[in-house]
């Protein structure tokens, strides 16, 4: 397995990253921890989690993710073989992740408090690489990196982009956590995480976590840029568009145990454009003799602002199945057919 430089950190991650937001719903524990033998064994050091997880978010299983990796970690007592990765929530009104009741918010209490129970959790003394799972601003959208503009009103209480790095800076000097990252993010935030770094002596943020796939390359716009000057890598999610992109809910299919069946959750992918764009990507694998998803998964490997791509699967197989696509190369054409795709359909799911 390709090992990749993280941001301008002395850590290498794998190409591939073992994402865990169905450990504790759609995962039972002994299936997570199966997931992560398996990840393991075929080379991947890196395990993506976060303190909302498992999808879909609720009261009642909030944690159990981390408490699974932690398990894993305390069984096998692997925690020097892998990089661990974690994620405090931004703004919300969810009132579940703090004692209080409080909504979730970018303070510097919450902020702590998240960094100790996901310590406690994961059953280690530091989490590898922390990352803001999305803003505490209002954003145009999730994501922040929408394909049309809406104006939004800023929060009263907004925290702001350099008070949020210096609690992080704290913890990194308190050896909790050792490299910071955010997610969901656009260009100015990420610019803004840049130059607050340089200007106050503050940790630089090593990754990015943003969507990325055929139905949604709207990383490429702007932040592909900043990930090449700035050395801030994409983490890229839902590279399979929550499953779309291995034509498995084609005509309307619903697998038993799949995310769509049991909790109609993406109605991003099912309007008319996005579901035409599916079947075109879906078709084009099948026509150059290749496994749908392996083809998104090498197509996203392949970019050079990728640092890893995060993967998730419910079964052994369909992660064996995707872990093999670092073994496959794209030729160049068919690079070129689905860029003519991209041309044709754009981003029809941002």
């Amino acid at each position: 397995m390709e090992q990749r430089r993280l941001g301008r950190t002395d850590v290498q991650v794998s190409a591939l990253c073992l994402g865990t937001m169905t450990f504790g719903e759609q995962n039972s524990e002994a299936e997570g921890h199966a997931q992560m033998d398996l990840a393991l064994e075929k080379g991947i050091n890196f395990f993506d989690a976060a303190e909302l997880y498992p999808i879909p978010p609720k009261r009642e299983t909030q944690g159990r993710t981390e408490r699974i990796i932690g398990t894993w970690l305390a069984r096998t007592g692997n925690r020097d073989k892998v990089v661990i990765a974690t994620k405090v929530v931004g703004r919300t009104d969810m009132d579940w992740f703090r004692e209080n009741g409080a909504h979730g918010r970018l303070t510097r209490e919450q902020i702590e408090f998240a960094v100790d129970r996901s310590l406690k959790n994961l059953q280690t003394d530091h989490i590898d690489l922390y990352q803001i799972h999305w803003p505490d601003r209002n954003t145009a959208g999730f994501g922040s990196n929408p394909t049309r503009w809406r104006d939004v009103e800023p929060a009263e209480d907004e925290n702001s982009i350099e008070s949020t790095l210096e609690v992080l800076a704290d913890l990194v000097k308190a050896g909790k956590i050792r490299h910071i990252g955010i997610s969901n993010e656009s260009s100015w935030g990420t610019m803004r995480y840049v130059a607050a770094a340089e200007r106050y002596g503050l940790p630089r943020i090593a990754s990015i976590q943003n969507a990325y796939s055929f139905v949604n390359r709207t990383f490429e716009t702007n932040l592909a840029e900043v990930a090449h000057r700035e050395d801030v890598g994409l983490l890229g999610y839902s590279v399979l568009a929550q499953g779309y992109l291995t034509g498995k809910y084609r005509d309307g299919a619903l697998p038993a145990g799949a995310r769509k069946t049991l909790f109609n959750r993406l109605q991003r992918y099912e309007h008319p454009r996005a579901l035409q764009a599916v079947d075109a990507y879906v078709d084009l694998a099948r026509e150059a003799g290749l496994d749908p998803s392996q083809m998104a998964v090498a197509f996203a490997m392949s970019r050079s602002f990728m640092t890893s791509v995060i993967l998730g699967a419910t079964r052994l197989d369909q992660l064996e199945t995707d872990i093999a696509a670092a073994e496959l190369t794209l030729s160049e054409d068919v690079l070129e057919k689905i860029d003519a795709l991209h041309q044709e359909f754009g981003n029809p799911a941002p």
